[in-house]
């Protein structure tokens, strides 16, 4: 037994009827792609579907018993989400679409900001090399718009920050730090809170990007350091379609609103509009209510697991596969190679064999992995490769499934007669 496992581990994977699932040719599923999405419990797609057999309703507007109900779920959902990430108050917990509307939320109305939010020439906003896409185009955006400039920590050769220029880059012309907690590609885990320190000795905001930290570590979001911080659903075992962005109510209570419309007001004349306090000053029209009703399930089934509990599994199942994955010859791994210093995201190449044919050979084996760049092209980049292929581990991946990897692996090195 590998220690560190989720003791209960093959009764929560009978929570989940998509691992049940056979493919072409008989073949059963391994699914190692849940950094890209993870799958669902029966208590989300149950929730979702009683909330739209039972309770569909618009929120906040209808005067009637179905939409009293659907109000109710839904605000409900935003105290589970405070609640699983250890918000100070639910007011500070908005619903977006994903975890990239969040981030652009905060870029565009720190762009509109003024007041000691404004950011103009002469400010710069930091960010990392490792970054997801969804946290580097904002902030060039932003830059560009405003006249500011935009810089970034680089990486180590193993894959970690290079923080030795720390106090140098993060100065007292930094307006904002935005940085992954954990990368999506090289499975870093960042010293979020060390950095957070220091951005604030200089009056700078932090906007952590969580995507992949909120699936796998404990989160208090007074404890990161973090002034802004977004997440998505269907990272946590929710449905797609909803995202959350925590922020602190002294940041929030300066930004301006996002999207205009329905709900987000306060009074409307022709001449001019005042605003709804937040949340709701942030959300717009008609929010993914259903989407919420399922991430609130979603968050209750990871609270009832223990998110110390899906951490220690997800370490575990990491190291096994970072073993496996050094058996497996002309295979280099991205990023760290030790468990304690990553999530479970591992990048990987095979020497003379391209990461689109790793995942196809893979896939005709009931083997999902994911291949490409990953939305982290300037990481690639940094290690001179174009893309990679992907395996990424969840509280519901068995050391079988990792033996399936390796033997997959071994299987398309010879399929490909390399070596």
């Amino acid at each position: 037994m590998i220690e560190g496992l989720l003791p209960e581990l093959e009764v929560i994977r009978k929570d989940f009827p998509i691992l049940e699932r056979t493919l072409a040719g008989g073949q059963p599923l391994v699914y190692l792609d849940s950094a890209n999405t993870s799958q669902k419990p029966q208590c989300v797609i149950d929730a979702m579907v009683d909330h739209l057999e039972r309770h569909n309703a618009n929120v906040a507007r209808a005067m009637h018993q179905l939409g009293a109900e659907a109000s109710e779920a839904f605000e409900d959902a935003r105290d589970k989400v405070a609640s699983f990430i250890k918000a100070p108050s639910r007011d500070e917990v908005i619903f977006t679409k994903n975890a990239s509307e969040a981030l652009n939320l905060v870029a565009n109305t720190l762009a509109w900001a003024t007041g000691d939010l404004a950011i103009g020439p002469g400010d710069e906003v930091v960010i990392t090399e490792m970054e997801h896409h969804s946290n580097i185009v904002p902030w060039q955006l932003l830059t560009e718009r405003k006249g500011a400039t935009l810089r970034w920590f680089g990486l180590t050769d193993d894959g970690r920050l290079d923080l030795s220029d720390l106090d140098r880059l993060i100065n007292e012309r930094t307006k904002v730090v935005s940085l992954t907690w954990v990368s999506n590609m090289l499975g870093t885990i960042n010293p979020v809170a060390e950095i957070a320190r220091r951005a604030h000795e200089v009056g700078a905001i932090v906007v952590v990007d969580a995507a992949q930290a909120a699936p796998q570590l404990p989160v208090d979001v007074t404890e990161v350091g973090a002034d802004l911080l977004a997440f998505t659903g269907h990272k946590v075992v929710g449905p797609t379609g909803i995202g959350v962005l925590w922020g602190s109510r002294r940041v929030l209570e300066q930004l301006p609103p996002f999207l205009g419309g329905g709900e987000m007001i306060e009074t409307v004349r022709m001449d001019r509009s005042t605003y709804a306090g937040i949340p709701h000053k942030f959300e717009a029209g008609t929010p993914p209510i259903a989407e919420a009703v399922g991430l609130g399930a979603a968050v209750d089934y990871l609270a009832a697991v223990g998110m110390e509990a899906v951490h220690a599994h997800e370490q575990a199942i990491t190291g096994y596969a970072l073993e496996g994955l050094a058996t497996v010859p002309g295979l280099t791994v991205l990023g760290p190679q030790d468990a304690a210093s990553r999530g479970g995201a591992i990048s990987f190449e095979i020497d003379g064999v391209h990461p689109h044919d790793v995942a196809q050979v893979l896939d005709s084996r009931g083997i999902a992995v994911r291949a490409g760049h990953h939305c982290a092209k300037p990481a690639h980049a940094r290690f001179g490769v174009q893309s990679s292929s992907r395996m990424s581990s969840y509280l519901y991946t068995t050391p079988a499934e990792i033996d399936a990897l390796v033997e997959g692996l071994l299987y398309t090195r010879s399929y490909f007669k390399v070596g």
